[in-house]
């Protein structure tokens, strides 16, 4: 078994609307995201199921043509590779949870996160 505090990992920030902590364990990536009202996460995929807890805040997933406004108290499911845009109603904090682990994050090749929202770049 292995402790970790969250106090003790630290913030990173994206761009000027995101921040996150990540945790990578064996099988997956944990974070805690702050999302700045109006930021876009653009339309991306990854391998990782992923499932998204708001704490804090509204926001508006856009995926396969539907729209999901979530808010705090409620938690949404991505499966694997489903391409999805994530815009930001209300300052938010957002708990999720992917597997397998992010390495994507690991690696840094997550250029879609780091743009300011409003500029175009990579996927």
């Amino acid at each position: 078994m292995k402790l970790h505090r969250w106090n003790q990992i630290p913030m990173e920030q994206l761009n000027p609307a995101f921040a996150r902590q990540a945790l990578h364990t064996e099988r997956m990536t944990i974070a805690y995201l702050h999302l700045k009202k109006g930021g876009v996460v653009p339309e991306h995929h990854h391998e990782n199921e992923q499932v998204s807890m708001v704490l804090e805040g509204k926001l508006k997933f856009l995926a396969a043509g539907e729209e999901y406004v979530i808010g705090a108290g409620e938690v949404i499911q991505i499966p694997s590779n489903l391409p999805h845009r994530v815009e930001v109603l209300e300052d938010s904090v957002v708990f999720d949870l992917f597997a397998p682990v992010r390495a994507d994050w690991l690696s840094g090749n997550d250029a879609y996160l780091r743009q300011v929202p409003g500029e175009a770049g990579p996927r």
